[in-house]
């Protein structure tokens, strides 16, 4: 089968398309022909070993899993002995873990429990632009920042593969949801759920005197001290992204100590995790059209290494995906 492999760290060029052998499935795992992929900043990182400490995970001089790729959305061609929950011709979707990742490629075998059944409303690119933001999001949401009906919530990024789920799935929980994104952006934002958006390019979230119950940050390019300014007394800013090590310290080594003063908590929430249920949760919001992924660009498998070079120009506006 055909596949993107990659042997040494760096930027997109060290991506090959090349031929690799089909995969068998293990008793408990699902043969999937994928049909569409997706890619993501875990897929960028990993490639360039980016932040450095990357290596301790797969690999310190070269790629120890030579393959990227959460997301796959496809269908069943094959299942394991002990698989309960699928039966060849069913269509999936699901996300793989990010030591595992493979989906760049024309077949993966997965886990069952990585996988729930697709959205009959949904095509096979928009079910694989699902799953590592819209997981990220949501447990971004729920489980660290334990949204609320009526709660502010803003959104910083709102524009992005994480920023456009955290919209519209703040907005299902009932939140009254500010959206923050450039100037071009603004539409896209308010179209999908936005009550307000803010241009960054105009106007400064943390020095406007407004106030927030919840902030969910997917860039993480402010300070500790700007995010608390933005919170109200006992809010929470949850930061699931970054855009340098000195603020990725600082979130993570500091936002916990400053956090103890002032009831204000300000911190970067747990590495997602792909959990079945969750899988299953965010099926319900898209079958519902409470949650409508936005596409930017897609692209061929062959062209996977375009499609990371744009998502690191960081203009995307929702999710790159990758057709098979």
């Amino acid at each position: 089968m055909k596949a993107i492999v990659y042997t040494k760290y760096g930027s997109p060029d060290v991506l090959e398309f090349k031929d690799v052998e089909k995969p068998t499935p293990k008793d408990n795992e699902v043969l999937v022909k994928i049909h569409a992929a997706s890619a993501n900043p875990a897929d960028w990182h990993t490639m360039r070993a980016s932040p450095f400490l990357a290596r301790l995970v797969n690999g310190f001089f070269k790629p120890k899993n030579p393959r990227l790729g959460a997301d796959v959305a496809g269908r069943v061609e094959a299942v394991g002995s002990t698989v309960t929950q699928f039966q060849v011709g069913d269509d999936v979707f699901g996300c793989m873990s990010l030591n595992a990742m493979s989906s760049f490629a024309e077949y993966i075998c997965a886990r069952e429990e990585a996988l729930v059944l697709k959205p009959a409303n949904l095509t096979f690119e928009q079910a694989a632009a699902v799953p590592l933001a819209a997981l990220t999001a949501l447990q971004g949401l729920r489980d660290t920042g334990k949204i609320q009906a009526g709660q502010k919530v803003l959104i910083n990024g709102a524009s992005g593969g994480v920023g456009t789920f955290a919209v519209q799935i703040a907005k299902s929980f009932g939140a009254e949801v500010t959206g923050v994104c450039s100037t071009r952006n603004l539409d896209m934002v308010r179209s999908i759920g936005a009550a307000h958006v803010i241009d960054y390019t105009r106007e400064d979230f943390t020095n406007n005197g407004q106030q927030y119950d919840l902030i969910y940050c997917a860039v993480g390019n402010r300070t500790i001290t700007d995010y608390k300014r933005a919170l109200k007394p006992q809010g929470v800013c949850v930061i699931a992204g970054f855009t340098n090590l000195r603020l990725l310290f600082e979130h993570m080594i500091l936002g916990p100590r400053r956090s103890k003063a002032g009831g204000k908590r300000v911190g970067l929430m747990p590495t997602m995790k792909p959990k079945q249920k969750d899988l299953a949760f965010l099926k319900g919001l898209l079958e519902a059209g409470k949650v409508v992924p936005v596409i930017d660009k897609s692209y061929p498998l062959r062209e996977t290494a375009e499609a990371i070079r744009y998502l690191e120009t960081g203009r995307a506006r929702g999710k790159v995906v990758i057709t098979v």
